[in-house]
């Protein structure tokens, strides 16, 4: 089928940045939180939205919510300090926005990071004007794999969630667009096809937006 939307996962899918983020976790969980997590340990659990991080690694009530709002914004200036020398989008993803916006897709971002960390990163490539709606952290209850943000982001481009194939790096981002109703394709910056072997809606697997493959969504 030709899918009439897009929907894009922002670290690991547009921009190939986890080892920052996990640099950025490991340091202020570590030093400035007390924590004693190796940087695997760190990797394991740095997935959902900030608040949800320290709660898996702290408790639910260890932190008050603006104390972690707190955190969370200290731990993203880390990472952008270190990532910004650094920034680019995957190979080949601007002229894949391009081709979409002249087959008139509509496109949105669907992603766990907080605004703060969006707009550094679609302001500073620059990307924005591709999309038509970019849904956060800030405008969901629960982060992936529950469906929330990809259905949010098919309701704000007026589309069933059918029509629309969502790019992913994780598997529990794979699992959100499973159960949202949405196919996926996987750009692997950071996981490997096995580890998505129990998903159902990947229709490929992509190295970056070079892939001669992705020509078949238009």
């Amino acid at each position: 089928m030709k899918y009439k939307g897009f929907i894009f996962d922002l670290n690991g899918t547009l921009i190939d940045d986890m080892p920052f983020h996990t640099k950025a976790w490991h340091r202020i969980l570590n030093e400035e939180l007390g924590a004693t997590l190796t940087v695997d340990e760190v990797a394991r659990e740095m997935y959902g939205k900030n608040s949800e991080v320290l709660d898996r690694i702290f408790g639910r009530e260890h932190f008050t919510e603006e104390e972690k709002g707190r955190i969370s914004v200290r731990k993203e200036q880390i990472y952008q300090a270190g990532f910004l020398p650094y920034l680019r989008g995957v190979n080949g993803v601007a002229g894949f926005l391009e081709k979409a916006k002249a087959q008139h897709i509509a496109m949105a971002i669907g992603t766990a990071a907080i605004p703060f960390n969006v707009d550094f990163v679609v302001d500073n490539l620059p990307l924005r004007a591709y999309f038509s709606a970019i849904i956060t952290a800030d405008d969901v209850v629960v982060s992936k794999p529950n469906p929330e943000t990809f259905l949010k982001c098919a309701a704000a481009l007026q589309l069933p969630p059918e029509e629309c194939l969502v790019f992913e790096d994780v598997p529990k981002g794979v699992e959100a667009a499973q159960n949202a109703g949405m196919d996926a394709v996987v750009i692997t910056t950071g996981h490997g096809p096995s580890e998505f072997s129990h998903l159902e809606n990947v229709r490929f697997f992509i190295r970056d937006f070079t892939d001669p493959r992705l020509a078949v969504l238009f």
